[in-house]
């Protein structure tokens, strides 16, 4: 693993179970970032306490019949951030395309949304076949907001501009203003509101999903926790009423996760607003989208045969 100067080491690793950067299939790393945080601040003490949560509860899937146990993770603790944004996007790019290029999938736990932008600019050399699905009370496509051109609120412009992935689909979503429903309508933009993943369940939702996703190569995941309801998950940052429940994200995660999905971040975790609930169903989140990857990893292992 290159730029090894950029990481510091954390006392708690993920899940507890610690295999060499060589060994792994997965690398996780803490973004502790929330520089631009503009209602409720914290997120940056979210890897540490999602670490922590990690190490309490248990590590079986019923979903998957998998033990993360058994799976080879290997946590390079928290990236050394900066107070200037773009500096420590800079430094996630680097980190990610290290981890690419390594044959490894990148596992980002945060730390605020704008994380994401810097994930994309590792996988940049990739972004034209890399559909990004993002799980999100919001659409974060405003141009500008507060004075910030660069913030949690408007990355996923950012990313759409800069960036160029193939496609952008945000399911979750609750929380817009009119100038992010004109820019989704001209570029193009889907998203599937929570109302309506409410009324149609989760099963018909991932199908619909699937059908979005079925021509494209790649795919990343990403997923602010603030898609959860608030009486799920309290300790975010910008919490939004009317949210879906866990096991229906982690039910539509279950089936839009294979092989394509080539990693994920899990971010906006501020856990100072409840007494660890966030946090541990945040582990519980990424133990589940682990343990599916694991399992389409093995089965086409088994077909290959």
């Amino acid at each position: 693993m290159g730029h090894p100067e950029l990481f510091v080491s954390q006392s708690n690793v993920f899940s507890g179970f610690q295999k060499p950067f060589e060994e792994a299939d997965y690398i996780i790393f803490g973004v502790p970032f929330d520089a631009t945080s503009t209602y409720r601040t914290g997120a940056r003490f979210g890897p540490n306490a999602i670490r922590q949560a990690s190490l309490n509860i248990e590590t079986y899937s019923f979903r998957t019949d998998m033990d993360v146990e058994d799976l080879k993770l290997h946590d390079l603790g928290d990236l050394h951030v900066s107070a200037d944004t773009k500096k420590t996007l800079e430094r996630i790019a680097l980190v990610v395309k290290d981890i690419l290029e390594a044959g490894k999938r990148p596992v980002a736990i945060g730390g605020e949304h704008t994380i994401t932008l810097g994930i994309m600019k590792g996988l940049a050399a990739k972004a034209s076949e890399t559909a990004i699905v993002s799980f999100d009370a919001h659409l974060d496509l405003r141009n500008e907001f507060m004075g910030l051109k660069l913030s949690h609120t408007t990355f996923m412009r950012r990313i759409n501009e800069e960036i160029k992935p193939a496609k952008i689909i945000q399911v979750g979503t609750r929380a817009v203003c009119k100038e992010e429903l004109v820019y989704a309508g001209k570029a193009k933009i889907e998203f599937l509101p929570a109302h309506r993943i409410r009324r149609e369940g989760s099963v018909r939702i991932a199908r619909q999903l699937n059908e979005k996703l079925a021509r494209y190569e790649k795919i990343y995941l990403s997923i602010d926790v603030d898609v959860l309801d608030p009486a799920y998950a309290p300790a975010v940052q910008n919490p939004e009423p009317e949210g879906i429940e866990t096991h229906t994200l982690i039910g539509i995660l279950g089936n839009i996760c294979d092989n394509r999905v080539m990693g994920f971040d899990v971010l906006e975790v501020a856990p100072d607003y409840d007494r660890g609930v966030s946090a541990v169903q945040t582990a519980k989140i990424i133990f589940e989208i682990l343990c599916c990857l694991e399992k389409s990893r093995k089965g086409r292992k088994k077909r290959k045969k």
